[in-house]
Formats: structure tokens, C-alpha cells, sequence
């Protein structure tokens, strides 16, 4: 069993610095041509402020099918936006 250590705050300022890691490694053919938090949110179905709130830290809960569509137009395992970059 995964015991988390940190706090749920902490888990979600985690959560948002991957997220806001891998969409900056979203098109590494051509890094000007990033996806931006608008062009996310719409392929998501949610709003900006939804995308710019989770990745600076500032949710405390995000739904786990909005994180799997995220995870899936980004292209990455979401198990990766659990990981502790520190």
C-alpha cells in the first residue's frame, strides 16, 4: 500500500507543478509552440482558471477523469504527476 506524507495541499502543489512541467514538454519538436493553459483547458472541457489555479497550487481537488484527460492529451503516465520533483 502508497502511504502519501505529504499534506493535501502539498499533494496538489505536486500535482499542479507536473502538470505545468509536462504541458511545457508538450511539443518538444518546437518548445514556441507549447500548449497553452487555454488550449488545455478547452481540450479538457473545464475552464482556464481551473488549469492556472491547479497548476500554481491554488485547487484542493481536482477530479480524477479531468487528470486522466489531462494526462492523456499531455502524453504522460498520470501516476507521473504524483511525483515530487524536489
Amino acid at each position: 500500500m502508497l502511504y502519501i506524507r505529504e499534506s493535501r495541499g502539498d499533494i496538489f502543489k505536486i500535482i499542479g507543478a507536473n502538470v505545468r512541467y509536462y504541458r511545457g514538454l508538450y511539443n518538444l519538436n518546437n518548445p514556441n509552440k507549447r500548449i497553452s493553459q487555454a488550449k488545455l483547458a478547452e481540450m479538457c472541457d473545464v475552464s482556464t482558471g481551473l488549469i492556472g489555479s491547479l497548476e500554481t497550487g491554488k485547487v484542493l481537488g481536482i477530479s480524477v477523469p479531468v487528470l486522466y484527460n489531462i494526462s492523456q492529451i499531455l502524453n504522460v503516465g498520470i501516476e507521473k504527476f504524483f511525483e515530487n520533483r524536489e
